[in-house]
């Protein structure tokens, strides 16, 4: 028994899975528009490397809690269920949508782990085909968020939920494979035997070329029933050989009627 453990934003869609719903939130009034901008500034802290300490991502969890406070879980999901063919659909990756085919088509689960909501992530999962999720699960009261976090899947608790599922399921850690874009989620990565970064941060490249992990670049996000080999991309070479090889002709053609109209109007 063996999985593959994804991260979900950056890894396997172009964009990130809780600012995604930020307008659709705003609109049907659960945030402000100041809550919008310290959400966008928060997130772009972490992705700058500044989030990923213990203490950061405590305050990430708490103002998210406090955020979500009262806010009615059914509405939660019939927002993102109304939007989510039109904010994450177009932006799955390709490369990302493949790899996950070739782990299910070779026997493993796949698994998708993520500090975003659990009312978010299983939907994106869903549409992935994907059954199994780690993310935030928050607490709740009479179908509303207490504002207390029941678990917060970020950073070394993604490896803990790892482990617990891989204790639930019999998984041989050491055979499974995880992917994921951030040096947050080194305890992730170390938690397996195989694993890759995906389109990594400037920390976990470093540390992925010291170990020898393998580097992933995902570059073609589509909608998923526009799959990159229904649009297959020419490779650069070639397409620097192609391209040269008309420059070329061009060139030898114009030549060739210079040459001609040289000799046609010659005495």
């Amino acid at each position: 028994m063996s999985a593959a453990f994804f991260d979900l934003d950056k890894t396997v869609i172009a964009k990130s899975s809780a600012l995604a719903f930020g307008r659709p939130f705003y609109r049907d009034g659960l945030i402000s528009r100041r809550d919008v901008v310290k959400t966008a500034y928060a997130q772009l802290m972490f992705r700058l490397g500044g989030g990923t300490d213990e203490q950061s991502m405590a305050r990430t969890r708490d103002y998210m809690a406090a955020l979500c406070k009262g806010w009615s879980v059914e509405q939660v999901r019939q927002i993102v269920a109304e939007t989510l063919n039109d904010l994450i659909n177009p932006y799955v990756y390709a490369e990302a949508a493949a790899l996950i085919a070739e782990h299910q088509a070779a026997g493993r689960d796949v698994v998708l782990v993520s500090a975003s909501g659990d009312e978010m992530v299983r939907p994106i999962g869903a549409l992935l085909g994907i059954t199994d999720v780690i993310a935030t699960r928050m607490a709740i009261t009479d179908g509303r968020y207490s504002g207390m976090v029941e678990f917060y899947a970020a950073g070394p608790a993604k490896a803990v939920g790892v482990r617990e599922l891989a204790g639930e399921r019999g998984y041989d850690l050491t055979e499974c494979y995880a992917y994921s874009d951030s040096s947050s989620d080194l305890p992730l990565l170390e938690a397996v035997g195989h694993p890759s970064a995906v389109n990594p941060d400037r920390a976990l490249r470093r540390v992925a070329t010291q170990r020898t992990w393998p580097i992933l670049e995902f570059r073609h996000p589509v909608p998923l029933g526009k799959r990159l080999r229904d649009r297959p991309a020419v490779p650069v070479a070639a397409a620097l050989s192609v391209g040269v090889g008309v420059a070329i002709g061009v060139a030898l053609y114009g030549r060739h009627r210079r040459i001609r109209a040289a000799a046609t109007t010659a005495p």
